[in-house]
């Protein structure tokens, strides 16, 4: 089964036993994207701020003060139980007065995390790939012609005195199909290998 990520934000609100718990997701390319989501919606005035984050092979989650493994693992958990990928979640927990114990803190955290992702809208994760490429000037408009067909968006563009070179983005599924069809229309003369 194919990864999933969101489409966009997405938020969810509950009550246990008095606390009130809100969770915020997205989605994110890096890690630095994630940081900054958390950064932009955490609460300092709530009791805890806790989170997880997992894009590809990396992730990290932090607890905010509440016992070890009880709030960031339970989070982190969600996400890979939704298969979701390049994700954020943060839980904003307010404490009501009743103390919830470890295990009613992981499903309070886990459970508020995993609804905010069951409820939000999703997309299958597409692997892409990067491709530098150089143009020829005669050919860039029939090149730049097929970049919708295939998916392709352009990174970086810079011209030279030969012509242009780009630094592409597409699936990876249409990769190679995409280069053999940039070397047709160029008559062999165009340049391109993955980064």
């Amino acid at each position: 089964m194919s990864k999933l990520t969101l489409i966009g934000p997405a938020q969810w609100e509950e009550t246990v036993r008095k606390s009130r718990f809100l969770a915020f997701a997205d989605t994110v390319e890096t890690p630095e994207q994630a940081l900054a989501f958390i950064e932009s919606r955490r609460v300092p005035e709530a009791t805890h701020n806790c989170w997880a984050y997992l894009i590809g092979d990396e992730y990290r989650f932090y607890d905010d003060g509440e016992p070890g493994g009880t709030a960031g693992r339970p989070i982190l958990q969600a996400i890979q139980g939704q298969d979701c990928d390049h994700v954020v979640v943060l839980v904003i927990r307010w404490f009501g007065g009743i103390k919830l114990g470890t295990g009613g803190l992981v499903r309070a955290y886990g459970g508020c995390a995993a609804q905010c992702l069951r409820l939000a809208d999703k997309r299958p994760l597409v692997d892409m790939q990067r491709l530098d490429c150089h143009c020829p000037f005669a050919d860039i408009g029939r090149v730049r012609a097929r970049f919708e067909s295939y998916g392709v968006n352009v990174k970086e563009e810079q011209f030279d005195a030969h012509g242009v070179r780009w630094i592409l983005e597409l699936p990876q599924t249409q990769a190679a199909e995409f280069e053999e069809t940039l070397q047709n229309l160029t008559r062999g003369q165009a340049r391109c290998s993955a980064v």
